[in-house]
Order: C-alpha cells, then structure tokens, then sequence
C-alpha cells in the first residue's frame, strides 16, 4: 500500500463496488416497466441493452481519462454521473425519460468499472488482485441482490404522496450515491499521473497552426491493438459472455418463472434476488478459493455449475429445479469477471490502464445477448433466452485452456 494513502481508503472504494453495483437494478426494472408500459419481450429488453451499449463507447476513453486526471478522479466523475441516472425516475417513468435514465446509469457504470479496480489496485499496492477484486464483486453483488427486494417492496407499499411504487429504489440508491461520491471527494489516495507531451503543428512558414496531442491518438490506437494480444483478446470475449449471461438471467429468470410456473411479476421478481444471493456467496467464498486453489481449476468448477444450470433453465418445468438452476449459475458465474479480468491485466502490468479499459468494454456483452434474447423469446419463450445463454457458457469452456498459458 502507498505509504502516502491512509489504510482506510479501501472502506470508500468498497462503497463505490457497491454503487457500481446499481447497474443490475436494470434487470428487475426493465420487467416493472414492461408490465407498466405494456411492453414486448424485445423492446423491453432495449433498456438492459442501453445500458451496456455505452461500454462499448467510453470504456477506452475512461482508460486514457484516467492517464490524464488520475484514477480517483474518474471515479467521483462517474459517481456524479451515475447520481444524476438515479435522480430523474423519481420525476416519471415515461419511456423517454427512463431511456435517458438508463443511458446515463450505463455511463456512469462504464466510467467506475474502468477506474475502480485500478485505484484499488493503486491503494493496495499489489497483493493478490483477483481475491481482491472478488470481494469487491461481493459488495456490489449485495446492491445487486438488494434491488429486486427494493422493488417488490415498493410495489406493494405505494407511496401516493410521491408516486413512487417500485422505484423506490432508485430513491434508496441515490443516498448511498451521493455518501459515496463525498466520502471519496475527501478521502487523499496518492496517485501517479502519466504526463502527455502536448505539440505544436506548424506550417512551412514557421506559423503556428494548432495545438495537438499525437499521444492521444496514439494511446487509442495502441490500446486497441492490445486486442492483438491473445490473452488479452480471449479475455475480453470471456468478460463479454460472463456479463451476457449474468445480465440475460437477471432479466430472463423472474420471465421464466412466470411463464412456466404462472406466477406474477411481483412473485417472479425472487428468482432474481436469488441469483444475486448465491452470486454474493460464489463472490464471498471465492475470495477464499482463489487463495487456495489453482485458479484454473476453480474456473472449470465454475463454468460446469453454469452448464448445468442451462440445463434446468431449459428443461425445468418444477419451481425446486428452476431455483436450482437459478442458484447454480448465480453461483458459477460470480468470480468469471475476476478471473479474467486479472488473468488479463496481470498479464500486461505496463498497460494496466489500457487493458482495464478494454475488459470493461467487453461489457458490452449485456447489449448483445439481451437483444439476442429477447428476439429469440419473442419466437420460441424463454427457452429461446437460454439458448443464447448456453452459447457464451460453451465459450467459456474454450478459455479454460488460456488459463493454463497465462502468466
């Protein structure tokens, strides 16, 4: 640890795992909207989509952020950002306005996914990253599984003075929002900043035309071809189907409970605080694994408990199968981003900024399968969504064999 940051800085950068952790409130919010707006499979799916879209975009652009403005900064920049996504459901819950909501809560989520895990890199000063970066997962797994059950109490204690119902939630995130953002702003984390030398084009005259930054452009191009690197390249695949699957059985479970089992939203809406339950205990045991096991070997664990799990998934039609499958792939699927994650950034320890931004990017993955899900629901039920699923869970066997390789 830097001997220039206080010990205690990890107890606010546990807050943000747990802010980061408002991302999968998308899940159980896009099913409320749904029945709200009498919305399809697929287009309620966009809001899932929407929010991990916007991986794609900032994720590289965070990485070089962080090179300029330090890692902390870029943190409370998305804390601000991931507030303001918070604040606008609590004035309606049209679809425009939770359009724009969800954007911005995927914004945000980009930005703090990028920084955070290498400033808690920067405040531990080494150690074993992906047992650390695991518990974080167990704190922002407790926001995660902590959301469906806001919901549903929202939506039986309705608030008429606020007409909020369900999204009460939001209103409970915002607060911890906001205490996360100060306690961070005040907390002194020592940093290095990589300096850019900033140049000077000129014309044959020797007049001065603009100012310009060739390493800014040069720090896109380089950190993409990063991707030329296989570890680094099949990791981030990893990372994309972990966050398809964790994503898709976020919003497929409490529908498959409904259509199979006949229950109402508010019924179904366990089967995604179920999940999150056995992922928050995959995240806190598996800190524990990772210390003790071959990480190669806890990652084969791992995928086979998701395998089955798209097994019952698919063929379930008794509520004890279904919550064993639910349970299974919460608990599978918990520490995939970890391993890969620091596989990845342990690989390449002169990039840790660049790669970092590039693993986050792979959470575009919970734009494409959702999409991909909820077209193949509309067509053949939920079965269809677990077939999806079943895809990135067959990729993952693939990558067991990259473990054995990395450094």
């Amino acid at each position: 640890m830097n001997n220039k940051t206080s010990k205690f800085a990890i107890v606010p950068l546990m807050l943000c795992f747990f802010c980061m952790g408002f991302v999968d409130l998308v899940g159980i919010a896009s099913n409320y909207v749904k029945e709200d707006l009498a919305l399809s499979d697929s287009v309620a799916n966009v809001f899932p989509s929407l929010v991990f879209f916007w991986f794609l975009i900032f994720s590289v652009p965070t990485g070089i952020l962080m090179n300029k403005i330090g890692r902390k900064k870029t943190v409370v920049l998305s804390l601000i950002v991931t507030v303001v996504s918070l604040l606008l459901p609590l004035f309606g819950e049209t679809f425009g306005v939770m359009l724009i909501a969800f954007s911005l809560l995927g914004i945000g989520n980009a930005l703090m996914q990028t920084s955070l895990n290498p400033l808690v890199a920067t405040v531990m000063g080494g150690g074993n990253l992906a047992s650390t970066l695991t518990f974080g997962q167990f704190v922002k797994a407790i926001a995660s599984f902590s959301a469906p059950s806001l919901a549903m109490w929202g939506a039986t204690q309705y608030i008429p003075e606020f007409g909020l119902s369900w999204r009460v939630l939001f209103a409970i995130f915002l607060i911890v929002g906001v205490l996360s953002t100060l306690w961070l702003w005040s907390t002194p984390i020592k940093e290095e900043l990589k300096n850019e030398r900033v140049e000077e084009l000129k014309s044959t005259d020797g007049k001065k035309l603009q100012s310009f930054n060739p390493s800014i452009l040069q720090s896109f191009i380089n950190c993409f071809k990063l991707l030329g690197t296989p570890i680094v390249l099949l990791s981030f695949l990893g990372i994309m189907c972990h966050v398809g699957i964790d994503v898709g059985t976020n919003t497929t479970a409490p529908k498959i409970l409904m259509e199979r089992l006949g229950m109402t939203l508010n019924e179904a809406a366990f089967a995604t605080s179920l999940y999150f339950i056995f992922r928050t205990i995959g995240c806190l045991t598996g800190s524990f694994f990772l210390r003790v096991l071959r990480m190669r070997t806890f990652f084969i664990i791992s995928v086979l408990m998701m395998a089955l799990s798209m097994c019952g998934l698919f063929f379930g039609t008794e509520r004890w199968m279904l919550y064993t499958a639910i349970a299974l792939v919460g608990y599978g699927n918990s520490n995939v981003f970890s391993m890969c994650f620091a596989t990845a950034l342990e690989s390449m320890p002169e990039k840790q900024n660049e790669v970092s931004g590039l693993m986050i990017m792979g959470l575009f993955g919970g734009t494409v399968f959702p999409l991909l899900m909820g077209f193949a629901s509309d067509a053949m039920g939920q079965a269809g969504a677990v077939l999806v699923m079943a895809v990135g869970v067959l990729y993952l066997f693939t990558y067991i064999r990259q473990l054995g390789t990395a450094k």
